[in-house]
């Protein structure tokens, strides 16, 4: 024996509210595709620096943390949609590289990175 259920039509419910007041406006594909080029021609820019040896790592590191940054920055406000949400979550993205960059300094710090022994 089998029971046949009809499927229901789900009339969409307006917005409420406060659902409203989140509406934004989506980035399109060409925007999509401006990030993406942006993001290749940084990670070019990165692997690049491979090709600098003569370059000290002090150099380097200060070269390679702001692409980092940059990188992480565009990420987050394009593919994760920060850009458009709630400034809270921004904030919480925003410490936490913060705390990110600062656990790096310390920890090259703690490793003599900084020192003129370091060899790569």
């Amino acid at each position: 024996m089998s029971v046949e259920i009809e499927p229901q039509e789900h009339k969409g419910a307006p917005l409420e509210p406060h659902h409203q007041a989140h509406e934004h406006k989506h980035p399109s594909d060409r925007e999509y595709y401006v990030v993406f080029l942006v993001l290749a021609v940084v990670t070019a820019v990165e692997v690049l620096s491979y090709k600098f040896r003569s370059l000290s790592t002090g150099v380097l590191v200060a070269w390679l943390f702001p692409l980092m940054i940059l990188k992480f920055g565009i990420v987050c406000a394009f593919f994760m949609h920060l850009r458009y949400d709630n400034p809270l979550f921004r904030r919480i993205f925003v410490f936490g590289l913060i705390l990110a960059v600062i656990v790096y300094s310390v920890m090259f710090t703690t490793m003599e990175f900084w020192s003129s022994s370091f060899t790569r």
